[in-house]
């Protein structure tokens, strides 16, 4: 019975230890966060490049935990929930689009001075910007195939290119509450990015028309617009930063740089949401 006392006292201790040695740093784990800037050059400005691009993928993943969660709330029909993420998403989407600010003060002549260090890397290989392509809803699975020699990343990219995404909860939660759709759209295999169908956005304007009596719904559709909005208005900041800083030149890792950000600023996420506007 002593040995046993002594040992429960001996574990209290180590988490008393743990908890009076806990330190800001090590909490958050800054040692290894702060030491993942590895500038390829001498030149001052490559450490703002890479701060940036750290701190969105940072955001980004806060997104991702967010928009999971998200997605698994309206599918138990638990829409106060997922609205607190979905808002929590916007407010994260805005701290993304402002970093674009911040990198655009680098010049032309700037950038040059490392962009031959980057080799073949590219903002266009950023696996979490895809992630986040697929839990709206814009799946491709050409964006499977450019990592499948990366077996963790591919894994991640598998899963979320298979599962239903935030829009596709969303029009399921639609059918719930009794609005007729169409057999095709939710037997739909969730790996198809959603076209726009007809059923679907007579739903969504009877929610607009009847707003209160469809109140969650259409907070739930003002959401989604939202995050649309917002993530257009990121790939517009992303676009004009790139283009402030290398013009129309081929981007790094062989991209399309300028040409593929203003084509993709016509990409929609829910299509539906849009064009019921006009025909209100």
């Amino acid at each position: 019975m002593a040995n046993h006392h002594q040992a429960f006292e001996n574990e209290k201790n180590i988490h008393t230890d743990f908890k009076k040695d806990m330190t800001y740093s090590s909490y958050l784990g800054l040692d290894t966060l702060l030491s993942s800037h590895h500038p390829l050059s001498d030149h001052h400005d490559e450490m703002l490049f890479i701060t940036v691009h750290h701190v969105s993928e940072v955001w980004m993943k806060q997104m991702l935990h967010e928009l999971k969660a998200a997605v698994i709330n309206i599918q138990n029909d638990q829409l106060g929930e997922a609205f607190k993420k979905l808002a929590r998403v916007s407010q994260i989407q805005q701290q993304i689009k402002n970093v674009w600010d911040v990198l655009a003060t680098l010049t032309p002549s700037e950038y040059l001075e490392f962009r031959d260090h980057l080799g073949h890397s590219s903002g266009f290989q950023s696996y979490q910007n895809r992630l986040i392509e697929f839990y709206l809803g814009y799946k491709t699975d050409y964006i499977l195939k450019i990592y499948v020699h990366e077996p963790d990343i591919h894994a991640q990219l598998l899963e979320a290119y298979h599962a239903p995404s935030l829009y596709d909860a969303a029009i399921q939660a639609l059918h719930r509450q009794g609005f007729k759709i169409d057999s095709a759209v939710l037997d739909r295999d969730p790996s198809i990015t959603h076209e726009v169908n007809e059923s679907v956005k007579e739903a969504w304007k009877e929610v607009y028309r009847n707003s209160n009596e469809y109140w969650q719904l259409y907070e739930l559709a003002e959401e989604l617009v939202d995050i649309e909005d917002l993530f257009q208005q990121w790939r517009f900041r992303h676009m004009k930063t790139v283009e402030r800083i290398i013009g129309f030149k081929m981007g790094t890792g062989g991209s399309q740089g300028v040409n593929y950000l203003k084509k993709v600023l016509d990409q929609y996420f829910f299509p539906e949401l849009w064009q019921l506007r006009t025909e209100l």
